[in-house]
């Protein structure tokens, strides 16, 4: 079995979880591969008894990763999307950053995770993504977000005025400092932030939501995911920002933005019994009530 390893980060606190999972997988003769970045921060604190494949890129592996590890936080996962793409590669997200909403899995939780690999015994949670079009092909390759898509005013100096088409019908033209549009899984991240609505994952549709609205009557929509979503910015600043979640462009004002759901999914492992709502309940206290 070739297990690849995905960090940006490493947590000298979480130095003996770091060394539990190789040992396992050692010991289990699987074939190991570890970021360039992540290994560089390992190689001192973590003993290996056989020499880890390294890579940067998706190409540099030689034989397709079974699954791949991402060790961090939500963001890492984020990365780690950009790096595997549309290869449909198992992501096991391990929790060593803050909230841990995608990477549910905690670092207690270790053994119990590597061995449900070892042993093929998870569920498949697929998540769909939005893709972004432009003439100018503004992302390349990775014009594709799990989360959300941002447009949002570069400077401080005034809102900007997105117009929205739905399907080629006029939606509306929002007076704010930004917009999203949220897949179902980023209905937990910058949408909620903005009022946006929590989103089942399964749900096959998109969130657009307005952020610091000039507007009182202006609220989020839920539309379905296989309509196309066209943006025009304005505004008196020459440019704007784009974000497909972390990663972010510059436009102008002759950009037309294009958004539709992605022609691919991504493959997150569940471990155990643990559902969507034991997640929100969990980790956002949603639904918390002293009654209860």
């Amino acid at each position: 079995m070739h297990i690849a390893f995905f960090g940006l980060q490493y947590y000298e606190k979480y130095k003996v979880h770091y060394q539990r999972m190789i040992d396992k997988l050692e010991k289990s003769h699987c074939d190991i591969s570890i970021n360039n970045l992540f290994y560089q921060k390992l190689e001192s604190n973590v003993k290996f008894n056989k020499n880890p494949m390294l890579y940067e890129k998706y190409s540099d592996f030689k034989q397709k990763p079974d699954t791949l590890i991402s060790v961090g936080g939500d963001g890492t996962i984020l990365d780690s999307i950009t790096m595997i793409s549309d290869s449909n590669i198992p992501i096991l997200g391990i929790n060593m950053g803050r909230l841990g909403f995608l990477s549910s899995v905690s670092h207690e939780e270790v053994d119990i995770a590597i061995d449900a690999i070892l042993h093929n015994n998870y569920i498949l949670d697929k998540r769909a993504l939005l893709s972004l079009k432009t003439d100018s092909n503004l992302f390349g390759n990775l014009n594709f977000a799990l989360n959300e898509l941002t447009i949002q005013k570069k400077d401080h100096l005034s809102m900007i005025k997105i117009h929205v088409y739905m399907d080629d019908q006029f939606l509306n033209s929002y007076w704010s400092d930004g917009l999203l549009i949220s897949t179902p899984t980023g209905s937990t991240a910058y949408s909620l932030s903005v009022g946006g609505p929590i989103v089942t994952p399964g749900s096959e549709n998109f969130t657009i939501s307005p952020i610091a609205p000039h507007n009182l009557t202006v609220r989020p929509i839920v539309i379905p995911n296989n309509s196309v979503i066209k943006l025009k910015v304005q505004g008196r600043s020459p440019s704007f920002l784009v974000g497909l979640d972390s990663r972010f462009e510059t436009i102008d004002s002759s950009v037309e933005l294009v958004v539709s759901k992605s022609n691919f999914k991504i493959n997150l492992i569940q471990i155990g019994n643990r559902s969507f709502f034991d997640t929100i309940r969990e980790k956002l206290n949603w639904g918390l009530d002293i009654r209860n």
